[in-house]
């Protein structure tokens, strides 16, 4: 009997100097992602989270309002006939089991899933997925991303290096 071999995760660190290079970074990420995609995104409370997710979001063709999911837990986009887009803010799920009744499974399914503190689904995290950590850079505005992939992200990672 043969013995599988180890999931290969990748990993990528870029600078981002300032707000453009963030959202330049979204705008790669949502040309590569496809559907069934799930994007992690994690740092500390104004680490640019939720302006990525914006600037994903409006780079997948859907124009208009994007509130933050902070009270509702998840928001929906769909640009008919585009993939969907489920935008999770977990920061206020008081279980992990509470993600079923969000619909994951259906996000899943149908499109492409952000979700914003991501280590509350514990267990539950699909094993799949592309992390995203933001944390502060040097200067006000700038930012380090550390992007790390699951083999389905891995072939996919050298072309969110640069834009």
């Amino acid at each position: 009997m043969a013995l599988e071999s180890p999931l290969t995760w990748a990993s990528l660190t870029l600078a981002l100097p300032d707000e453009a290079a963030t959202h330049g970074l979204a705008v790669r990420v949502a040309a590569a992602s496809r559907r069934g995609d799930l994007i992690a995104l994690s740092g500390e409370l104004g680490s640019g989270k939720t302006s990525f997710a914006r600037a994903f979001i409006r780079a997948r063709g859907l124009a208009g309002e994007v509130p933050s999911p902070t009270f509702t837990l998840v928001e929906i986009y769909d640009a008919g006939g585009a993939l969907p887009v489920w935008h999770f803010d977990l920061y206020r799920l008081k279980s992990a089991s509470e993600i079923i009744e969000l619909g994951l499974d259906e996000a899943l399914a149908e499109g492409v899933s952000l979700i914003e503190w991501p280590e509350r689904l514990g267990a539950a995290m699909p094993a799949e997925r592309l992390e995203l950590a933001l944390a502060p850079g040097s200067d006000a505005g700038a930012r380090i991303a550390t992007l790390t992939a699951s083999p389905g992200w891995a072939s996919r990672l050298a072309g969110l290096a640069h834009g």
